[in-house]
């Protein structure tokens, strides 16, 4: 049986699942690499607009599989995936990455949690940096997490290695919103809806401005973002969306639903 499971609906959506429950979704050698070439598969469809990450079971990820003592989440590993590999690509990729929280979330888990445009979380799942109870620390993931977190919060949270719930998780900036579990479909139902009225192509640069404006010298980020704008309100794209709202019509990239607007 597959560990990642895949589905697509006529939207040009794609759910993309954890699916080794069994294992507790582990991040294990297999579920990479099954993760890894369903990821490559997504990104080379053009008509994919928009990518929930989820999983099945009561855990959504809990982590380095412990028991692949020769396969850690730091580093490579024997099918040469690396763990900043796959966290990048979230970032760096045009698509929206919506993150359907399921079920509980440590570890590396929270990093998969944490590098998804917009997560929403059951209010039941529990959190946790467990990585110290088990002699190690959360590196890779402080990547992703730091810069979310106040200083104080990621030291708390680092060290102690203990767990929280899904709204204190939300609190920390971890993810977007806790809702409760009874509503987590419609909540991340709305937000893909509203990613889905989007253009493709300002939704790709608008992932590009917040990737890369935090890290450039004010001058540089206004000069590189000036051309990138110039550049969008030339393209075929604004085009379409600025006759679309002048005409009152709908967008010709906004999926037939007859709920549109």
């Amino acid at each position: 049986m597959s560990l990642v499971e895949t589905s697509r609906d006529d939207r040009g959506v794609v759910t993309v699942t954890l699916a080794d429950e069994a294992n507790r979704n582990a991040l294990s050698r297999r579920l990479l690499a099954e993760l890894t070439a369903a990821l490559d598969e997504v990104e080379a469809d053009p008509a994919v607009r928009v990518v929930v990450f989820t999983n099945s079971g009561r855990v959504f990820c809990a982590g380095a599989d412990l028991r692949e003592s020769s396969a850690r989440w730091e580093g490579s590993n024997p099918v040469g995936i690396k763990a900043g590999d796959l966290y990048g690509r979230f970032r760096r990729s045009p698509k929206p990455y919506v993150g359907r929280i399921a079920g509980h979330c440590v570890a590396g888990g929270i990093g998969l949690a944490a590098a998804m445009d917009i997560s929403i979380a059951s209010a039941d799942a529990r959190f946790g940096f467990t990585e110290v109870r088990v002699g190690v620390a959360p590196a890779m993931i402080s990547v992703l997490c730091i810069p979310r977190m106040r200083r104080a919060d990621a030291a708390a949270a680092f060290l102690r290695g203990n767990r929280f719930d899904a709204t204190e998780a939300a609190r920390l900036g971890l993810i977007n919103t806790a809702v409760p579990a009874e509503s987590l479909d419609d909540e991340v139902e709305a937000v893909v809806t509203d990613l889905l009225k989007g253009g493709p192509s300002a939704l790709a640069a608008t992932k590009q401005l917040l990737d890369r404006v935090p890290e450039m010298p004010f001058d540089d980020a206004l000069a590189w973002a000036q051309q990138l704008s110039t550049e969008l309100f030339a393209g075929d794209e604004a085009a379409e969306g600025m006759d679309a709202f002048l005409n009152k019509r709908t967008p010709g990239w906004v999926p037939d639903t007859g709920e549109n607007r």
